[in-house]
Order: C-alpha cells, then structure tokens, then sequence
C-alpha cells in the first residue's frame, strides 16, 4: 500500500496514546468560547469517520464523487458527546480509523487513481475542489486523513 496510508496509521496510534493522556474532565472543556471541546472535536472526527466510510466504499462501485453532506453542528449537538466516556470516545475513533486505513488500502490502485469529472467535493471536502475539476478517489481519501489531522492539532495544541 501507499506510504500515506501508513502515515494515517501511526497518526492514529500516536494520536490515540495523546488522547488518552486527557484528563476525563478536561476533555469536556472547550478551547476557547464558541469552540467544541476535545471530546466534541472526537465526536465530530467519529461523525466524519462514518460518513466518509460509506463514501469510500460507494466511490468504488460508481463513475462520480457525489455524496450527501451531513450537518456537523447539529449531530456534534445531538449526540451529546461531552456526556459520553472519554476513553471510550477515544476508542471508537481509535478502531473506526483503523478499518478505515483497512478499506483505504483494499481499494485497487485504478479505482483509487481513476479521474471522476462529475463530483461535488466543492462542497463536501475540506480542501475543496472546483466543481470543474477532475477529482480522484485517492484525492478525497487523502483530504479526509488531512481533515483528521487538522483537527488532532486543534486538541494538542489548545493543551
């Protein structure tokens, strides 16, 4: 498999030996005013996790990256995640990520690489992409473990 599937493994290891490092307490506190705390931050992590897993899975059986988006502030809201136990939150973005590094390297190389003209990630990326450009699978993959990232380095560095 590719170096930076790898990458987003030991990003999850070392992310996860971090986390676990949180006092419970502080972790429901948020950054600053406005601001999800790092169990929210998780929270949001495990959200995107399970609409990207369905996404990744889908590309491969279509000629387009057209997906439904998702209202991040309301499930961030609506599941309560500041109420939830911080080791378990930790866990479960800990084992989804991991099968997610497993469906990312069980995708062939052609489906990753192949160039979607039709797609709507100037939407539903982080990194968005001009609806008029080709767009590749592999793109999307890697723009979801960069979003991860980003958002890891939110939690440490507000500690």
């Amino acid at each position: 498999m590719t170096d930076w599937v790898d990458e987003f493994r030991e990003t999850i290891d070392q992310a996860t030996n971090r986390l676990l490092l949180i006092p419970n307490e502080r972790s429901a506190i948020p950054n600053a005013e406005g601001k999800w705390s790092p169990k929210q931050i998780v929270g949001h992590l495990i959200d995107s996790a399970a609409n990207n897993h369905q996404r990744f899975v889908r590309a491969q059986f279509g000629d387009d990256l057209v997906f439904p988006g998702y209202e991040q502030e309301a499930w961030v809201e609506a599941q309560h995640y500041n109420d939830e136990s911080w080791s378990q939150l930790i866990q479960l973005w800990r084992y989804y990520n991991l099968h997610l590094c497993h469906v990312m390297s069980a995708i062939p190389v052609d489906v990753r690489r192949k160039v979607r003209t039709q797609h709507n990630l100037d939407r539903i990326a982080w990194q968005t992409v001009n609806t008029n450009e080709a767009v590749t699978l592999e793109y999307f993959m890697r723009d979801y473990v960069r979003h991860l990232q980003h958002h890891l380095n939110q939690i440490f560095a507000a500690l």
